[in-house]
């Protein structure tokens, strides 16, 4: 019976990991990622042409690995965006920074607020005819989701804060830092070979005539490198029509995987609170069930969003596997149970650690790669921890604790004999097989049977007694505390 079960949750944890490896769920090029003929990498296209919001952060991510992995030539962002959020556009000018070779932004139509943030974050800038770029204030979210009035205070911090890091971010890439804090800062004027382009109290918005416009001695385009009318002209212009196109488009796993890391903490418990609750309870049923899925889905998301590989799922399923061993097979020898458990640890946290690509994958991961990580991890298990006590102390008194098991258990033609066989077996003492935290193993006589403590923890080898059944599962006291 035991070596039954084990089998079925060790399969199952395997099953469960191959059964949500998104095989499919990845995007696929336009176009062969190999190298052209000419020996040049191919040109990887990121369209930003939504709201600078978190979905868009899993396809940048999964493009910029991408482009990183398959050597590419140039990465270019097809620009048109009205803004969005700026912690999400630190988080794309971070990601955009990983790539080490030419980046170039073409603003298509049109880059307000973020989106010329993240134009800076590029070495080049082409815009499409009639295109704008700019408009980068900060503002205030109302909770209607509207603009809101901003306190004073609140507004010259935010554009302070702001400004010195979209400010680093243009001298890091060549562009006039003072053209982007004019964009941003409407206490800024902004004046070039005499002539003023934004009066204090305006923000700046360029069209693109005017962002290619040349000033200084010698003279140089204001922000824009030149206007195309597509991006295959630009292609042409940049020397890279020859070259393979992948364009990466947006898949609607990426917004499910939104919500899913959104949800990872909540995941965890889940996953931890069924394992323990399947280890507990006789049967293979609905607690094991609940936890691979829901560790599964975890994983899952931690894929979508593109921080992790499905190497991790499998790392999972190995030290679940080791600490089914230790429990049941091997007591006592500890070192499958600690291997197992850190496995298991380890896998939990690597999945939602980011990676670089360039690594291999057994890369120790920095301290601000793993903080989030952390703190999701801390918080779950907390959580579990909390959740399994309460379990302990009024599972077996409710008659929740009979749902949970298994009906395949019983292995009893009928509720009837169930019930006699049950009754005949009051008062019966024997010895318990395994610890009792409330579940456990106990023999009585020649049978083995799937206990659970009165209350409290019993210990292996007491002597104890069948005082009721909840269920199928034999209630039992130890005798030598009943005396």
């Amino acid at each position: 019976m035991i070596f039954r079960r084990l089998t079925i949750l060790a399969t199952w944890s395997v099953l469960g990991v191959l059964a949500f490896t998104p095989i499919g769920f990845q995007a696929q090029p336009s176009a062969d990622v190999s190298n052209d003929s000419s020996g040049n990498g191919p040109v990887y296209v990121l369209p930003i042409r939504e709201d600078i919001m978190p979905p868009l952060t899993y396809l940048v991510r999964r493009g910029v690995k991408e482009a990183i992995t398959n050597e590419a030539a140039c990465l270019i962002l097809d620009m048109q965006t009205n803004g969005g959020r700026v912690d999400i556009t630190e988080e794309l000018i971070s990601l955009i920074n990983r790539f080490e070779g030419r980046t170039v932004t073409y603003v298509n139509d049109k880059a307000y607020s973020a989106g010329a943030f993240i134009s800076v974050a590029t070495q080049e800038i082409y815009m499409a005819p009639v295109s704008v770029i700019g408009a980068a204030a900060p503002i205030l979210m109302s909770p209607g989701g509207g603009p809101g009035e901003m306190p004073n205070t609140m507004e010259v911090k935010m554009t302070s804060g702001i400004s010195a890091m979209i400010r680093a971010t243009a001298e890091r890439h060549g562009h006039d830092p003072e053209v982007v804090e004019a964009m941003i800062d409407k206490s800024k004027e902004l004046v070039r070979d005499g002539k003023v382009l934004s009066e204090k109290g305006q923000i700046l918005t360029l069209t693109n005539t005017e962002a290619e416009a040349l000033y200084g001695s010698p003279q140089k385009p204001l922000l824009s490198q030149g206007t195309f009318e597509s991006m295959e002209d630009l292609l042409v212009h940049l020397g890279l029509d020859q070259a393979r196109l992948v364009r990466i488009e947006p898949t609607g796993v990426e917004k499910v995987g939104t919500w899913i890391n959104q949800l990872s903490s909540i995941l965890l418990i889940l996953g931890i609170v069924g394992i323990y609750l399947e280890f507990k309870t006789p049967g293979f049923g609905i607690p094991g069930i609940v936890g691979l899925v829901a560790f599964a889905i975890y994983f899952l998301g931690g894929y979508v969003a593109g921080l992790s590989g499905m190497e991790w799922a499998i790392l999972f399923a190995l030290g679940l596997i080791l600490m089914i061993v230790e429990l049941f097979f091997l007591p006592g020898t500890l070192v499958f149970g600690l291997l197992g458990a850190g496995l298991v640890l380890w896998s939990l946290l690597m999945g939602m650690v980011d990676m670089d690509p360039t690594l291999p994958v057994w890369q120790i991961p920095n301290a601000s790669q793993l903080l989030d990580p952390i703190k999701v991890l801390t918080i779950a298990l907390i959580g579990s921890a909390i959740i399994i006590a309460a379990l302990i102390s009024v599972l077996p008194q409710t008659p929740l604790f009979s749902s949970l098991v298994s009906a395949s258990q019983s292995g009893e033609s009928s509720v009837q004999e169930s019930t006699r066989r049950n009754q005949s077996m009051l008062g019966m003492e024997g010895v318990t097989l395994s610890a009792c935290v409330p579940g456990g193993k106990a023999q009585f006589g020649e049978k083995i049977l799937d206990v659970v403590s009165d209350g409290g923890k019993i210990d292996q080898g007491s002597p104890i007694r069948i005082i009721h059944f909840s269920g199928n599962t034999a209630v039992i006291e130890n005798v030598k505390q009943a005396l």
